[in-house]
């Protein structure tokens, strides 16, 4: 009885320890996708996506904060990838568990909901997940530089802005997506999905043409970013605008296209300018379609029951939900004085 009791205790470690290996992983293999389309700002690397912190605050809403081991574990694993791990890997580390950890407890303290089926709860992951709480990670980072001597403090905006940027683009573009992605999947019909495949046909058309265009037709992936959110909500907008960003992060960094004979800090503020409007677009119009889309489920819903006990109340029935049987009058029995008769003061 004692080992069955010792194994249900260590049970959930076991559980807890199995996930936060995945999560460590899935953050060293997100970090090597982000490496690969990085960018040199005042002679510091720097990604305009780093999807590890959309991994790591979609881990956290997922799981609970048990997996921040993970967290860790795979920011280190990325670091010790790039360069050999020191002291100052640690700081690091450090700011980068914290930060997601914090747009997690951020976010549970308003009321986040994961299937983001409100207005409220885009902005908050937009505002407290992203724009908030990934200042920690970007001020730990570059100022850490500063400090060591290895950037010079007249740069130090130009590379936080950057690294800050890229932190909240992941957690804008990459968490939605896993969110999706771990809820319930819903059924499309045929009709859905070949729109769906339409959807997708232009979009690998009109998004390689807006970005490889040298005249600036970045513009064109918006109409795609509405009609993905007026149709598929968050899964359309998000697989959308995350598509188009990477692909122009890429362009980027052959100084190609809309991007062509830029200067580095012109192409990363192009580029995150660009990547930013899509994230609010595609969150924000998803957010507002969704709840529209179930207040108009919650007035139908009523609708058809009130018919129901209109329609029963018509026919002279009672209405679903009201006890059976005809309403009884109150009837009032008076006492008769001795002898049977009532006298006219009694």
């Amino acid at each position: 009885m004692a080992g069955v009791l010792d194994i249900r205790q260590f049970r959930p470690l076991t559980e807890a320890a199995l996930i936060s290996l995945a999560v460590a992983v899935c953050y060293y293999a997100a970090g090597r996708l982000g490496l690969l389309g990085r960018l040199v700002v005042e002679g510091v690397v720097a990604t305009p996506i780093w999807p590890p912190t959309g991994v790591a605050v979609a881990a956290l809403l997922l799981f609970g904060a048990r997996v921040w081991p993970g967290i860790a574990l795979g920011s280190f694993l990325v670091i010790a990838s790039l360069t050999t791990p020191g002291p100052t890997t640690v700081v690091t580390v450090v700011s980068n568990t914290v930060a997601p950890l914090c747009a997690f407890l951020l976010l549970r303290r308003v009321g986040f909901r994961l299937d983001m089926a409100r207005l409220r709860d885009g902005v908050s992951l937009v505002f407290l997940g992203g724009f908030g709480a990934m200042l920690i990670s970007a001020t730990a980072g570059v100022g850490l530089q500063v400090v060591t001597g290895s950037l010079d403090r007249s740069e130090f905006w130009a590379v936080w802005l950057a690294w800050w940027a890229g932190d909240t683009m992941g957690v804008l573009l990459v968490a939605p997506l896993l969110l999706v992605l771990a809820g319930p999947a819903r059924r499309f019909r045929l009709r859905r999905w070949k729109e769906a495949a339409f959807l997708g046909l232009t979009t690998l058309v009109l998004v390689p043409l807006a970005v490889l265009s040298p005249m600036g037709l970045l513009f064109l992936v918006f109409p795609l970013l509405v009609w993905a959110a007026l149709r598929f909500q968050l899964a359309g907008s998000v697989l959308c605008a995350l598509f188009a960003s990477v692909f122009a992060t890429f362009v980027a960094t052959s100084d190609r296209g809309a991007f062509f004979r830029l200067s580095d800090v012109e192409i990363m503020v192009k580029l995150q300018t660009f990547n930013g409007s899509a994230a609010l677009t595609a969150l924000l119009l998803a957010s507002v379609i969704t709840e529209q889309r179930a207040t108009r489920r919650s007035v139908r819903r009523a609708c058809e029951e009130l018919a129901e006990v209109l329609e029963h109340l018509a026919a002279g029935e009672p209405s679903p939900g009201s006890p059976a049987g005809p309403p009884t009058e109150p009837t009032e029995s008076r006492a008769a004085p001795p002898g049977g008769k009532q006298g006219p003061h009694s």
